[in-house]
């Protein structure tokens, strides 16, 4: 007897589109920790708005208890951006749940609200990648579009250039391997690398919002 061919490939797409999701998921949930860690220091900024210069010293005491703990994802520079996040997105239900963090810290550097509101449907609308929506930004496509007679064409060119999507490229951030407590000169197997992407995944946070909460349902029953 003979395995039918149609089914070996529908449980190999099972596996490869659950493995795709829980590699994904890392980066949602450093999305969001990063959002709320930006949340709790607006919150504590104000309400020590009233001393001089209580922000700065905030943000580098919390980087120098935090950062030989928990490694360079706690540098003053990341605390800043975390804090420029929240005050970018400051509604949960605003974040794309399709976006990485380098998504983000792309998007959170561009000041004007229409041009940032310009990239974030397009990157959505054509599946960009957090390279490809940095070059599209660094290439002025925004500001081509305002100059040109030719829109359409121009979106057109923009969108054909999009680069291919691979999970797996997210698992090669060093910031990532940080975040799973995992050493990046390691040699992982698979087990060990799904074991430390599942005990993050039991963290979710559902309250969170709704984009996201899905995200958590669909993971945790990986």
């Amino acid at each position: 007897m003979q395995l039918k061919k149609e089914l070996i490939q529908q449980i190999q797409s099972i596996i490869a589109t659950a493995k795709d999701r829980a590699i994904r998921s890392v980066d949602t949930e450093r999305v969001l920790m990063y959002w709320q860690i930006g949340k709790v220091i607006l919150e504590d900024e104000q309400e020590g708005k009233e001393q001089a210069g209580y922000g700065e010293f905030l943000i580098k005491s919390l980087s120098e208890t935090l950062q030989p703990q928990f490694g360079s994802g706690f540098s003053i520079r990341q605390l800043e951006m975390c804090h420029q996040f929240y005050r970018s997105f400051p509604i949960t239900n605003a974040l794309r749940s399709q976006f990485s963090w380098t998504h983000y810290r792309t998007l959170i550097r561009i000041d004007s609200q229409d041009k940032k509101k310009f990239y974030i449907a397009e990157a959505a609308k054509n599946n960009w990648t957090a390279r490809q929506l940095e070059r599209q930004v660094n290439s002025q496509l925004f500001e081509r579009l305002l100059l040109s007679n030719e829109v359409k064409e121009v979106l057109a060119v923009a969108r054909k250039e999009k680069l291919p999507s691979d999970a797996t490229e997210i698992i090669k951030d060093p910031m990532v391997l940080e975040f799973l407590g995992l050493k990046r000169e390691a040699a992982y197997y698979e087990k060990d690398l799904e074991a430390a992407i599942i005990t993050h995944l039991q963290d979710f946070l559902l309250e969170i919002g709704n984009g996201f909460s899905f995200v958590a349902r669909q993971n945790a029953s990986i």
